[in-house]
């Protein structure tokens, strides 16, 4: 697979949690984080960002992967909870690279 279609799955992701939101199926990880609330999916957004670098720093490139899927997942659940959407941030990376020069700021 390419690499723009492997970053094309996010789409499908989102779209996957949205369902999920929707239908809170019983048993999903989703629908229990959803039975938390708001609050708790920023928590977990925190907690995935955090031990993404703690792994990037200590661990090996798999269980960097790991904890990057995680925070991505988490980022798409509570982006939806929010009413935003992963295209709205890419927007706001193209924005941000027109401006500065550099996505990166």
């Amino acid at each position: 697979r390419s690499d723009a279609q492997q970053i094309a799955f996010l789409g499908t992701l989102q779209r996957v949690i949205a369902q999920r939101i929707a239908a809170r199926p019983p048993g999903s990880y989703t629908a229990k984080l959803l039975a938390e609330g708001t609050r708790r999916i920023a928590q977990k957004v925190g907690e995935e960002g955090l031990e993404l670098a703690l792994a990037a720093v200590a661990q090996s490139d798999a269980e960097v992967i790991g904890e990057a899927a995680d925070l991505l997942y988490h980022t798409l659940l509570l982006l939806e909870v929010k009413g935003l959407s992963l295209s709205q941030i890419v927007a706001e990376l193209e924005a941000r690279h027109t401006e500065r020069g550099t996505a990166a700021g």
